[in-house]
């Protein structure tokens, strides 16, 4: 008898699948269409990115390789580079639009032009897209290049984020602050900076060696 009750219930059950088939059939197979058009959309462009990317590593590679070499540019070679550089990031995928700008902004300052290089800086720190490391250069950059003609509290105010010991910029941009207090006449304030600097072994060799001098020549 349990039999006979199982066979009916499995008649059952399978006469509610079949109805429910017959009823909602259409709507699992444009469910499931719409699945794998998805799967094949994000595919797609997982492959359309991974060529993009390839095409502009090349492009990067190009422009930046001659630079690469050595030598000294002259301000014309410089500032035909710099063109080129910000005209390709303005196509560039994120990544090498950052990179661009940024050697963009170098070869601007270097050329002495830097009303070009620090509208790149700005630019690259206020993007959200670009990787937080690079917008806090950026801001350095601009700092250390503003010191002496931007307002003594602008660069502050931009450096003050990256003076904290977790920032992997924290010794350029105290050595940066201590120049500013310099530049200022605020000689203790500059003193006590250059003597953490000095000691600091989380700051570059070249920082600790920099503000150990001038400390020296500000006790004299």
């Amino acid at each position: 008898m349990v039999d006979i009750f199982d066979e009916v219930s499995d008649d059952l059950r399978t006469d509610r699948a079949i109805r429910v088939a017959k009823r909602y059939g259409g709507v699992l197979l444009v469910a499931l269409v719409l699945v794998l058009v998805a799967v094949a959309a994000q595919q797609g462009w997982n492959e359309y990115q991974s060529r993009r990317d390839a095409k502009a590593a090349i492009a990067y590679l190009a422009l930046t390789t001659p630079l690469d070499a050595g030598g000294t540019l002259s301000d014309t070679q410089g500032d035909a580079d710099a063109k080129a550089l910000t005209n390709f990031a303005a196509t560039a995928p994120q990544g090498y639009k950052t990179l661009s700008q940024l050697r963009a902004a170098g070869l601007y300052a270097d050329a002495g032009q830097l009303t070009q290089a620090e509208g790149l800086w700005n630019a690259v720190a206020n993007d959200p897209d670009a990787d937080a490391p690079l917008r806090q250069l950026a801001s350095l950059l601009w700092a250390q290049h503003a010191l002496g003609h931007a307002p003594n509290a602008d660069v502050l105010a931009r450096l003050q984020p990256l003076v904290g010991g977790g920032n992997p910029y924290h010794g350029l941009a105290q050595e940066t602050e201590a120049l500013l207090y310099l530049h200022e006449g605020n000689n203790d304030m500059a003193k006590g900076l250059f003597k953490q600097l000095a000691a600091d072994p989380n700051s570059p060799e070249g920082v600790r060696d920099r503000a150990a001098g001038l400390l020296a020549k500000l006790n004299g």
